[in-house]
């Protein structure tokens, strides 16, 4: 039987982000996420849930989460569920769990999140999958397409996105 274990995510954080590491020195941590949901209820009067998940971040991923996120920072993840299992006082105990991908950070820059001198990359956008070491996260980004023409909607000369002040939204 075939199975797809998919998860997105688009909600703001409910803490701050505390970065740990572990004994080889790989960055973890645990944030919580709040996504909200509008429907109308049986009387036709809208209501909103709010539901609380638990997201582990690994590597650089968690790193640049805890750099440039605080509580209240709208975040998008995508990842995969997983079951952790333990046993507490004789009991068997379980917690599902969000383990993200990957990170995109939404919003504006707020004053603790300006892009430092020295970062080549743009920081609200992180994927694992593609920067899975340190060092492939120090060497400058592949060009896009370097033979792009600048699009006549006003889009930046490298064939990427329009600056932000251009954007539709």
């Amino acid at each position: 039987m075939a199975s797809y274990n998919r998860v997105i995510l688009l909600g703001n954080l409910t803490r701050d982000i505390e970065l740990k590491y572990t004994q080889t020195g790989l960055a973890v941590t645990e944030i919580g996420v709040a996504v909200s949901d509008r429907r109308k209820n049986q009387a036709g009067e809208w209501i909103e849930e709010t539901t609380f998940v638990d997201v582990t971040l690994w590597g650089r991923t968690a790193e640049v989460a805890s750099e440039y996120l605080s509580k209240g920072s709208p975040i998008f993840i995508e990842g995969r569920l997983k079951l952790d299992s333990w046993e507490s006082e004789g009991q068997k105990r379980y917690k599902l769990r969000v383990v993200g991908e990957r990170m995109q950070m939404l919003g504006g820059r707020s004053g603790s999140a300006q892009q430092s001198p020295n970062s080549r990359r743009d920081p609200t956008s992180y994927d694992e999958s593609e920067y899975s070491s340190r060092a492939a996260y120090d060497d400058p980004p592949p060009p896009r397409n370097s033979a792009a023409a600048p699009s006549p909607g006003g889009g930046a000369p490298n064939g990427g996105p329009p600056p932000e002040e251009n954007l539709p939204f």
